[in-house]
Parts: structure tokens; sequence; C-alpha cells
């Protein structure tokens, strides 16, 4: 069993099918999922514009190193997919970016 790694996660997809009270339900709370409201957190943020149709998630998911960034990115697949279905918003295929952040390497700039 491999160390636990943090993972950073960007589910992206589109909004399919919206029931006219969830698209509007949607539109009234847009001012509070656009740019500035993007943060990885572990119950996600989720950030659209007016538009209504394409959408993206940040997650912070915490898992073994041996299931790797495959297991991180389903993890937060599933975890869009669960706040999608409490929204009543439907949506059609759902990919996902994932950096694992205890492997990244940082260039600092010499002082």
């Amino acid at each position: 069993m491999g160390a636990a790694h943090t993972y950073r996660v960007i589910v992206r997809g589109a909004f399919e099918g919206l029931a006219d009270e969830v698209r509007a339900r949607l539109l009234a709370e847009v001012d509070d999922h656009g740019m500035t409201a993007m943060r990885f957190t572990e119950e996600g943020s989720l950030a659209y514009d007016r538009t209504l149709k394409h959408f993206s998630f940040r997650y912070v998911v915490v898992s073994d190193s041996d299931d790797g960034e495959e297991m991180a990115g389903a993890i937060a697949e599933d975890r869009a997919e669960g706040a999608l279905r409490e929204l009543g918003a439907g949506h059609g295929t759902l990919t996902s970016k994932v950096t694992d952040m205890d492997t990244m390497k940082i260039n600092r700039k010499g002082r």
C-alpha cells in the first residue's frame, strides 16, 4: 500500500436537458459560481456561466498513490455526478484533468 497523495482534479462537462425550474435556479445563483468562486476543495466548487452550457468542478482528492491519478479522477467524477444529481441537472460525458500535488515540481526563481 502506497502513501496517501493529494490530487487536484478538474471535472468538466456540459449541461443537458435542464428542466425550467433547474435552469431558473442555476441562473439565480450564477454570480456565486463564476471565476472568483473556483477553489479546490473536498466538497468541490462548481463553476458555470449564464449560457448554462458548460460547467466545471474543482476537487481535492486524497487517495492512495498506488491507485494513481486514474482513481483520483474517477472519485472526483463520481462526486460531480452526485452533486449534479442533487441539483437535478442533467449532463453529458464528464472528463477530468488530474494533478498529483505530491509529485509536482515547483520551479522557483532565484533571488
